[in-house]
């Protein structure tokens, strides 16, 4: 319920701020429309003229575009690219006047929906006789004005976002254009990610896992081949304890590669795993209700045992936070429209988002379409977000 409020709230605001501009864009219009047609008809002399007065109004109408993207970024929900050219601003202000407008016109439905649907709770300390026929009726119609206005909110809205699309978007071909450039340089950032991990668990398996069991053939050698009994015990007991170091380096290099928990037990509990096994210690905020499709999950996954083990080894934090709540995209929709993971601690900062662990993770949400941001100033604290497209149901 409270969530329903605060985002009923934020596009109230939003619309409330829309119908402000609204009235400035009208002006601003109407101004800017009387200033091209009288240099239009200036005797001589208008090409000039005519340069200055639109260069003028243009530059109105960016600033007015960019303060509207603002506003539906903000209270809408609307990211709107800044790439537009400069007929596609004068475009839009020409038109999307009318549309704040209309959302002033909502709000005060709202406003009167509510005044007359409360008369059921107040009209009847004013009643005189014969008069409750007409407070019923009217708190009744008020509540209907009410509902009907309440939806129209939601309307104003989503017809916001379409319409700074359609005037501020990249045209299909572009968009195709786009699209086509962001898969080859997702795909190409998948194979490198692929390599590295490759690459990283070569060098595992050969700097650790490969060099107990050398040690471990020696001791057994030189047990085998000793004539003290004591001495070849003794070397025993160093041999069974490197082929447990060995084994457990085998574990680590699996549990790198992918945690059969994850498949097993779900996301929570292979994050659960990866707090456990941490030597900072490390506070998981889970808040999904439902359990994320595996290409989802193992991003995750990902994203949050790397961070981690970055922190570990670079940061000097005592504490690190490990966030994953839903992220909702569509304005007046409950679903749920994608997954945010954030890893927070409070070390020394300074984390470079080039780095290799930090690069590779970036390529591994960008094979799913996501954004990686790493927020590291100097002193701390470090973020590591993660903004996964999709929640897919288990």
């Amino acid at each position: 319920m409270g969530r329903w409020l605060r985002r009923g709230l934020r596009l109230a605001g939003g619309l409330l701020i829309g119908a402000g501009t609204a009235v400035v864009e009208l002006v601003c219009v109407a101004v800017a429309g009387l200033a091209l047609l009288c240099v239009r008809t200036w005797p001589g002399g208008w090409p000039a003229a005519r340069r200055c007065v639109l260069g003028s109004v243009t530059a109105g109408a960016r600033r007015l575009t960019e303060t509207e993207r603002r506003r539906l970024a903000r209270f809408l929900g609307h990211d709107i690219a800044a790439d537009y050219d400069d007929p596609a601003a004068r475009q839009y202000v020409a038109v999307r006047w009318s549309l704040g407008l209309l959302g002033g016109l909502v709000l005060l439905a709202v406003v009167a929906g509510t005044a007359y649907g409360s008369l059921l709770l107040w009209g009847w300390f004013i009643m005189r006789d014969g008069e409750w026929i007409t407070i019923t009726t009217s708190a009744i119609g008020g509540l209907f004005l009410l509902f009907l206005a309440l939806q129209g909110i939601v309307g104003v809205a989503l017809l916001e976002g379409q319409l700074a699309r359609h005037f501020l978007g990249p045209s299909h071909r572009e968009a195709l254009r786009r699209r086509i450039d962001e898969l080859s340089t997702s795909r190409a950032g998948v194979v490198d990610a692929v390599h590295d991990e490759r690459r990283r668990i070569e060098r595992d398996l050969h700097d650790g896992v490969q060099q107990r069991i050398v040690a471990l053939g020696m001791l057994l050698g030189r047990a085998r081949r000793s004539q003290d009994p004591d001495k070849a015990h003794a070397l025993l007991v160093q041999a069974h304890e490197e082929s447990r170091a060995a084994l457990t380096d085998l574990r680590e290099v699996a549990w790198r590669v992918y945690p059969t928990a994850l498949d097993e037990a779900g996301l929570r509990a292979a994050l659960e795993a990866v707090a456990e096994r941490s030597a900072i210690p490390v506070r998981l905020e889970y808040g999904l209700t439902a359990e994320p499709g595996e290409a989802v999950r193992t991003v995750a996954y990902f994203v949050v045992a790397e961070a981690v083990t970055n922190a570990i080894k670079h940061s000097g934090a005592e504490r690190i936070t490990v966030a994953l709540t839903g992220r909702e995209t569509e304005v007046g929709v409950g679903a749920l429209g994608g997954l945010l993971v954030r890893v927070t601690d409070d070390g020394r900062g300074g984390a470079d988002p080039a780095g290799g662990g930090l690069l590779g993770l970036a390529r591994r949400v960008a094979a799913l379409d996501g954004r990686l941001r790493v927020v590291s100033p100097p002193g701390g604290p470090t973020t590591v977000s993660a903004e996964l497209p999709e929640l897919p149901c288990a």
